[in-house]
């Protein structure tokens, strides 16, 4: 039995502990904004924060978050700096086909969560784990940067 707690919610599965996260996540309970993408965790497209953390849904196995907290882009948006990445992502019109952009605001808020005012060197390298195969990079930057100037405000 696996007990932890999900976007804010006390969650317990009875699932199999070697079972990936963004299974658990997408097919068990329904939450389908992490999307699979590579199931090696070189894409981010399944990012999700685990205690704070960015890390990949496709690659965590469920005996790795009992106990723990797990966030999700469904509330992501609860927070101050959730709903001020996700403004500057609108305002910015970052995205394009949007498959990768979960997982990239996901990795943009852990980001600004622990560098509230991140170089572009910075952001690149924390970035540099989500891959957007529409070319939108250079939004994505600009996006952090207007989210790190709002300060957490939306």
């Amino acid at each position: 039995m696996m007990n932890f707690e999900l976007n804010g919610q006390r969650t317990e599965l009875d699932l199999p502990g070697d079972m990936p996260l963004l299974w658990a996540l997408r097919d068990v309970i329904g939450l389908t904004g992490a999307k699979f993408g590579c199931g090696m965790a070189l894409c981010g497209a399944c990012t999700v924060h685990l205690d704070g953390v960015a890390v990949r849904a496709c690659q965590t196995p469920l005996s790795a978050v009992s106990g723990k907290r797990i966030t999700t882009i469904e509330a992501i948006g609860q927070t101050a700096l959730g709903r001020s990445v996700q403004k500057a992502w609108l305002d910015e019109e970052v995205v394009q086909c949007g498959y990768c952009q979960s997982g990239q605001i996901m990795s943009a808020c852990a980001l600004l969560k622990q560098t509230p005012k991140p170089s572009d060197a910075e952001i690149d390298a924390a970035m540099s784990g989500n891959i957007c195969r529409c070319g939108t990079y250079s939004r994505i930057r600009v996006a952090i940067h207007r989210a790190a100037d709002a300060g957490g405000k939306a």
